[in-house]
């Protein structure tokens, strides 16, 4: 009878092990002890791709694991959120989000995640400077050049997105009301992707971040910058918000875990990127892509959350931005 007891006993505990193994796990402090996915919600190459790469890279190193980035892009940033927010909460999965696809994409249509329920804050990571740009081929230096041509040629000129909901389109919807214009819209699955199109002239107007690099070259006009200062490199170029106080709009990625994740491997993560985020040269890699490092609590990234949660759908009516 004893023995039976016994066997019955360690039958429990080997079931419990295997109930509470994965929490157990994903609390312990030597975290990660395997490689880590960071689900990324648009194609490579555009604004949030590239900062999460410079990031990863590094925390890669110092983690001693792999931090392997899944790009899933599709429906502005929403398939690539619902895959993460859909994961295991482990602690060997993560996603990030740009400020838009958990703002501005929940106003203009329902989405299958709820940005406050389904996913755990855990660093606002980066910003990018929002641009202004024109293709050459359109005549003006300044925005005001570029409003009265385009004035004097409605529906003409076409700006690229990087996708409907997206704070790249956001931006142009700014300029495009603040400046009583007529622009048409066109969407893309990310920021690369328009990218090409815009160097080839197919749109005239680009509003992300990427094409900095074109605009030292020429093959691109830079008129304004949608950000809280003037980029660095081209301190003559006014913020946005200085020629049109309205319109304005500051774009940020955001690191999250799936709802359920320890808190304990969050604030450990949390902590790694902070401090990967005052490292000088990756400052330096960043600004060089129209990013800047702002690495900071999980409660940092909450507050802007709800904060721009209400900011951009408050823009989303005004601007009269629909999805279907």
């Amino acid at each position: 009878m004893h023995l039976s007891r016994v066997l019955a006993a360690a039958v429990l505990f080997a079931v419990a092990a295997l109930l509470h193994g994965p929490a157990i796990a994903q609390t312990a402090p030597n975290w990660p002890i395997k490689p880590v996915k960071v689900i990324v919600p648009y194609a490579p190459g555009g604004s949030t791709d590239n900062a999460t790469r410079a990031f990863m890279d590094r925390l890669s190193i110092v983690m001693g694991q792999q931090f392997v980035i899944e790009n899933k892009g599709g429906a502005s940033g929403a398939v690539g959120t619902e895959a993460g927010v859909r994961s295991a909460p482990d602690g060997y999965t993560f996603f990030v989000v740009p400020v838009a696809t958990i703002t501005v994409l929940p106003a203009a249509r329902p989405v299958p995640f709820d940005p406050f329920k389904d996913m755990v804050p855990v660093s606002r990571f980066a910003e990018s400077f929002l641009v202004f740009a024109t293709h050459p081929s359109v005549p003006g230096d300044t925005m005001e050049e570029f409003v009265a041509y385009a004035k004097k040629n409605p529906g003409k000129l076409a700006f690229g997105s990087s996708g409907h909901g997206t704070l790249t389109q956001m931006t142009c919807e700014s300029v495009k009301a603040a400046g009583q214009i007529d622009m048409l819209h066109v969407p893309y699955r990310g920021g690369a992707e328009s990218l090409t199109d815009f160097l080839a002239g197919q749109i005239q107007a680009f509003c992300e971040g990427n094409v900095l690099p074109h605009v030292k070259i020429g093959k691109a006009r830079l008129l304004a910058v949608a950000a809280n200062e003037r980029h660095p490199e081209f301190p003559d170029v006014r913020m946005l918000k200085e020629i049109w106080p309205d319109a304005d709009a500051v774009s940020w990625v955001g690191l999250f875990a799936p709802a359920g994740t320890s808190d304990a491997i969050v604030r450990k993560l949390s902590a790694e990127l902070q401090k990967i985020s005052a490292n000088p040269d990756l400052q330096a890699h960043l600004y060089r892509l129209a990013l800047k490092a702002t690495a900071g609590t999980p409660e940092d990234l909450a507050d802007a959350l709800r904060k721009d949660h209400v900011r951009y759908a408050k823009m989303v009516r005004e601007l009269g931005i629909k999805m279907e």
